[in-house]
């Protein structure tokens, strides 16, 4: 990995490195993108069958395209018992780290006739996409299902690509049962996603699309965003170490490469106060990779987006830190609970060396559907919140309206808006 060291120059240099896997600068695919979504909205279960045999070679009809009970009972006959129980132990963890974000209604009544209050209603049909290309994530399947069912989402309906005989992976479908999904469609890619915001004949509209897909998936979200809901345009994944001299090298090493072998765009990130901790996470970085299966990926991913930053002092690779805002962030110091405090921008933090970031991906609880390419800024992780919506409450009785009457009409004449006034007014005419 490149060791660098932390100054202004090169944070500047390293930030504008890492903007450059950003899905904004996927322009080149927009046309192609846009033609599929235009195709699918048009034609409907036509288009979307079209697609699925030209970029996934399966001849599905609208009455295959549908995932059966039989096809599920199949997947549960296939799939290894210890895994299921896996899959269940964390589905426990997720769905218990969930019910905390619940929000409810509220009301608050003032003695003068006042009532204000916030109305919370669950989303009425969410889609779920989730990849099934050259990899398969149940995990994703338990992180995006879940904070939708806790929600109290009416129907959640997941869409993933099948093979060229017409299966989807099992693993994928007992999660998706696990977790409570109440239909899943062999469909995949842009396709998929113009079939959930606009509807076909087979494949009902949803009300808000989530989960994370190739550059294809990211812009057809990116399309129809503003028709229906999405969640986030996911970059490629991430991790930060923060480290000083009490880290364990080899700890640091192999986390940083649990994120390399994800993407050959994967970035992975050592900031640490210790130069001696940077040579020796170095050194163990590339005896690792000489052993692991993904070798090639990761090689790739660290040559294009892998630095190790070695900063004068904790002040200044803090800084570093919460420019960078990645989607996982690990504290590996002496006092991580205090380093933690100083942390602004960041998707997911993992503290102590016994808190790696494959425990957030599969087990702990909190979502792994993070913000990613430096949205950790102003996005937030997939949460319970995305599957709501708020409505607010007014009341007021004459009473309460009366003594502030000529001030509301008084603001709406200040800008011009005479019926606003007027429609105040009406109500104290003698």
């Amino acid at each position: 990995m490149r060791k660098v060291t932390l100054t202004e120059e090169t944070k500047k240099n390293i930030l504008n490195d890492l903007l450059k896997r950003s899905p904004n600068n996927y322009g080149s695919y927009v046309e192609t993108v846009q033609a599929i979504v235009d195709n699918v909205a048009k034609n409907g279960d036509e288009a979307v069958l079209e697609y699925t045999e030209k970029f996934d070679h399966a001849k599905l009809t609208a009455e295959t395209m549908q995932v059966t009970k039989e096809e599920i009972e199949a997947a549960y006959a296939e799939i290894e018992p210890s895994l299921l129980e896996v899959i269940r132990k964390a589905l426990v963890n997720i769905r218990e780290y969930h019910e905390k974000q619940k929000q409810y209604s509220w009301f608050d009544s003032k003695p003068d006739g006042t009532i204000l209050g916030q109305k919370v209603t669950a989303l009425s049909r969410v889609g779920v996409y989730v990849p099934g290309g050259k990899a398969v994530y149940p995990s994703s399947v338990l992180m995006n299902i879940v904070p939708a069912k806790v929600a109290g989402v009416g129907s959640i309906i997941m869409t993933t690509p099948c093979n060229a005989e017409g299966k989807v992976c099992a693993t994928t479908l007992v999660a998706a049962c696990e977790a409570g999904v109440d239909a899943i469609y062999k469909v995949g890619g842009a396709q998929a996603i113009a079939a959930l915001a606009y509807g076909t004949k087979t494949i009902p509209a949803v009300d808000k699309i989530v989960g994370p897909g190739n550059i294809f998936v990211a812009l057809a979200k990116k399309a129809v965003n503003g028709f229906v809901g999405i969640d986030s345009i996911a970059g490629p994944s991430e991790i930060c170490v923060l480290a000083d001299e009490s880290a364990n090298p080899r700890f640091v090493a192999a986390d940083l490469l649990s994120q390399a072998e994800h993407d050959e765009l994967a970035s992975s990130i050592l900031v640490t106060t210790s130069d001696e901790l940077a040579d020796r996470v170095s050194v163990e970085v590339d005896k690792f990779v000489e052993q692991l299966s993904r070798k090639e990926i990761i090689t790739k991913s660290l040559d294009n987006f892998g630095y190790i930053l070695v900063a004068d002092n904790m002040e200044d690779a803090l800084d570093a830190v919460n420019q960078i805002a990645s989607e996982h962030l690990e504290i590996v110091t002496k006092n991580p609970f205090e380093v933690m405090t100083k942390v602004q921008n960041a998707g997911a933090i993992f503290l102590g060396e016994y808190s790696s970031e494959p425990l957030g991906d599969y087990f702990a609880g909190p979502n792994h559907v993070l913000p990613t390419n430096g949205t950790a800024k102003f996005f937030s992780p997939l949460s319970v919140d995305d599957f709501i919506k708020k409505s607010s409450i007014i009341y007021y009785s004459k009473e309460a309206l009366e003594p502030i009457h000529k001030d509301i009409i008084a603001f709406a004449e200040s800008e011009q808006l005479t019926a606003h006034a007027n429609s105040i007014r009406v109500r104290f005419e003698e």
